[in-house]
């Protein structure tokens, strides 16, 4: 397993590419005591079809000229000679050229004559600008984004000649690869394309290789609950994109993308039950803040329910006012991934049945220590830049049976009873994280049994309160490879990237 510092692997990106129920848990004693609960290159670069020597031409040269290719990532080679043509104002008359070919850039086929056709050719990770001759027509180039995480393409500019018509190129798609699962396109729904995917998601398991979610499917826009249910619900692949704000009860089937558009909001509870490869994106997601059980916010629903689903990433949302949790994972669920997202309260809610805790309760993995048979081995689950903010009381996350990796994340929940509670059976890795004015940072005293593992790495903590951290055997050694910020820069990334675009 690899560490590999974050700010290589963002320059490596360059431009990001795109990858086209109410869990009551039953407490135990010690969870009772704890006050009502638990207690290519992406630059932008320029091909010329040719040039005059000592003089620019576009398209052609002299008789007997020669042509210099235009530079393009990792410079530009010598270009071929005009045949016959004559210099006219910068445009060849009744000679082609023939086009330089970069380095790293691809191939350019120059202008023709009068009459002729320029075709950009092929840019990796760059722009192209075809050039054309008097009455031409240029066909802007292709470009096909670079990076083995999935550089982003634009399409190349065509030119335009007198007379000519301009045609423009089309935006590269590309697949990201390596070791991080990088996924390969251009942006959608209006939003910035995703950085690569990390985490338990990219793993393969359970008969899936990685998260794609609904590939490279055509986006649909969708702005009510009834059209929201009619492509989110099956197994169709499909990229929707959300407008507006839906409220109500929402279920998500399989193989989607589902990407909120700039201000999209869900208000209620979504469901993900049985889901495989969804990516759940740019969303907020407001749950009922206790408007479905007011004594008793335990009994009410999840802002987002998760059971029996694997292969799940959720991206850059903001989840917040989930009456029992925000997200919450039950029921052998496994293969999550959650990163950039922002979990909070808009109030210090109280109820009658959790008291001053108001049941803000964010994140539950595993519902009960009497389900082993169920989760053991699975409920594996990474959380990378995730801020737990406002009004967070506990489960930052919680956890039985399952490996979490927690990562270069923020906790700021001031006021709140603990942060991260290892529970029966859990394996945790805390690394590189930012604690700052809470109390217990992790929980090792009121959950674990004699299988619990947790290991602590490189976490800054500030103004902490409470318990002490204390490491219990070693924690399982993540099997995929992973960049990691040093804790110093975790708080400014976080505070100004988690949550939607």
């Amino acid at each position: 397993m690899t560490r590999i510092p974050f700010s290589i692997l963002a320059m490596a990106v360059g431009l990001a590419s795109q990858a086209h129920g109410c869990s009551a848990e039953n407490h135990s004693p010690n969870e009772q005591e704890m006050t009502g609960g638990e207690g290519g290159t992406g630059g932008s670069s320029e091909l010329i079809a040719g040039g005059q020597t000592g003089g620019h031409l576009v398209g052609g040269g002299p008789t007997g000229g020669t042509i210099s290719g235009g530079a393009g990532t990792g410079g530009g080679n010598s270009g071929g000679q005009p045949i016959g043509g004559t210099a006219t104002g910068g445009a060849a008359t009744g000679g082609t050229a023939i086009g330089a070919t970069t380095s790293s850039g691809g191939t350019t086929t120059g202008g023709g004559g009068p009459g002729g056709t320029t075709t950009g050719g092929m840019a990796t990770g760059g722009r192209q600008t075809g050039g054309a001759p008097t009455g031409g027509v240029s066909a802007g180039g292709e470009q096909t984004g670079g990076a083995d995480t999935g550089g982003l393409g634009d399409g190349g500019t065509g030119g335009l000649g007198d007379g000519g018509a301009e045609a423009g190129g089309s935006g590269g798609f590309g697949t990201g690869g390596g070791d991080s699962g990088g996924t390969g396109g251009a942006s959608v729904c209006g939003v910035p394309a995703p950085g690569p995917l990390l985490g338990w998601a990219a793993v393969a398991g359970e008969g899936v290789d990685t998260t794609t979610g609904g590939g490279d499917a055509p986006p649909v826009t969708v702005s009510n609950a009834i059209d929201f249910g009619s492509h989110a619900g099956g197994t169709t692949s499909e990229v929707i994109c959300v407008q507006g704000e839906i409220d109500g009860d929402l279920s998500i089937g399989s193989n989607k993308t589902i990407i909120g558009m700039p201000g999209a909001r869900i208000r209620g509870s979504i469901h993900m039950s049985g889901s495989v490869n969804v990516i759940l994106r740019n969303l907020q997601i407001v749950g009922k803040n206790c408007s479905d059980s007011p004594s008793d916010c335990g009994d009410g629903a999840d802002a987002i329910n998760v059971t029996r689903a694997h292969h799940l990433w959720f991206d850059h949302d903001a989840v917040s006012d989930g009456s029992d949790g925000n997200l919450d994972i039950t029921h052998a669920s496994n293969f999550i991934t959650v990163s950039w997202t922002k979990f909070s309260y808009s109030t210090r809610r109280t109820d009658t049945e959790s008291g001053a805790s108001g049941h803000r309760f964010s994140n539950l993995i595993g519902h009960t220590d009497n389900n082993e048979s169920e989760d053991g081995g699975k409920l594996n689950v990474t959380f990378h830049h995730v801020w737990w903010a406002d009004n967070v009381d506990q489960r930052m996350p919680r956890m039985r049976y399952g490996k979490i990796h927690v990562f270069n994340s923020l906790y700021t929940a001031t006021g709140n009873n603990y942060c991260i509670g290892v529970g029966q059976g859990a394996s945790v890795r805390s690394e590189d994280n930012v604690f700052i004015g809470v109390n217990t940072p992790v929980n090792t005293t009121s959950f674990v049994d004699g299988a619990s593992t947790v290991t602590s790495v490189g976490n800054l903590y500030t103004d902490i309160t409470g318990n002490p951290v204390t490491d219990i055997g070693t924690a399982f050694d993540p099997p995929y490879d992973f960049p990691l910020d040093p804790a110093s820069s975790v708080e400014d990334a976080v505070r100004s990237g988690a949550g939607p675009e």
